[in-house]
């Protein structure tokens, strides 16, 4: 089947090795997808404190949007964009009001076949985890990682997994031949948006799952988020002259760890992109470059 994809805002700026990776995985695996058209920002972080319809409106308009392309299963990469869009159609769905203001705003009556999908809840899937296992091309053996969810994903309307103890990214790790390292975690907060208006926090945050993770036996943290891949990665150089340590931590969006392990192309995996070099960390895996 084919599914409808919303790449968001980020995806196609700060963090297109998000994009590129998770696409090359999908095409790899036979995933159609096809790009909902006109797409429009869903508010991400700021837009929970605008007036309740507008904040339900805004990203419910691309789902509108998704539904008329005959797209009704829609995945959202991003996880800030995938709690928008679930507290959206959970919303209209609790409320009768709400969602006929929503629907006569947007022209669009949403049946109830529309479903917003995380890539982790689509791959993590039995027989996919399997097709990964099966069609592993490089070896991951030597990559110790510590699984990052943070706590956007799993603390959204009718998730799709346990809120404190996920285990979606887990599996697909183990899939892709991944050493996992056990820890804490992984859903603690890294400040998200508030290394803009409140970097102190965020760096304390950041600093504590950084910390949290070398402790473990760690050489790298996989996440599903770009606030967290951005204040983990593009802010450790701060977070490391702040608390006086060293990380030198690489940090990866899950979609280029199993793009690695299948073989996709290095072009694919975009990790010229990172602050902090993840090319020692592949390369004591054996895998970069292959």
């Amino acid at each position: 089947m084919k599914y409808g994809y919303y790449s968001g805002c980020c995806l196609n700026s700060t963090c297109k090795d998000f994009d590129v990776s998770i696409r090359s995985v999908f095409r790899i695996l036979g995933v159609e997808v096809e790009e909902i058209k006109n797409w429009v920002c869903c508010g991400s972080s700021a837009v929970h404190v605008a007036p309740r319809y507008l904040s339900v409106a805004l990203p419910l308009d691309s789902m509108a949007k998704a539904q008329k392309q005959g797209l009704d299963e829609v995945l959202v990469p991003c996880a800030a964009c995938y709690a928008r869009f679930k507290t959206g159609l959970h919303d209209i769905n609790a409320d009768g009001g709400l969602k006929r203001e929503v629907e006569q705003a947007l022209k669009h009556t949403f049946t109830d076949k529309l479903r917003i999908i995380s890539p982790l809840e689509l791959l993590s899937a039995a027989e996919t985890v399997d097709k990964i296992r099966k069609s592993r091309k490089t070896d991951l053996s030597g990559l110790k990682v510590v699984c990052y969810y943070g706590c956007y994903l799993s603390r959204v309307p009718d998730h799709f997994e346990d809120t404190e103890f996920p285990q979606s990214m887990d599996r697909l790790m183990d899939a892709a031949g991944a050493q996992l390292v056990d820890w804490g975690s992984r859903t603690d907060c890294c400040g998200g948006s508030l290394s803009v208006t409140r970097t102190d926090i965020a760096r304390k945050l950041s600093n504590d799952i950084l910390s949290a993770a070398k402790k473990a036996g760690a050489e790298a943290v996989v996440v599903s988020c770009p606030f967290c891949h951005m204040n983990l990665d593009a802010r450790q150089g701060d977070i490391e002259a702040a608390y006086g340590i060293k990380y030198d931590m690489p940090v990866y969006y899950f979609s280029q760890v199993i793009g690695a392990a299948l073989g996709a192309p290095e072009k694919d995996l975009m990790l010229n992109m990172h602050f902090v070099n993840p090319k020692r960390v592949v390369e004591k895996a054996g895998t970069y470059g292959h």
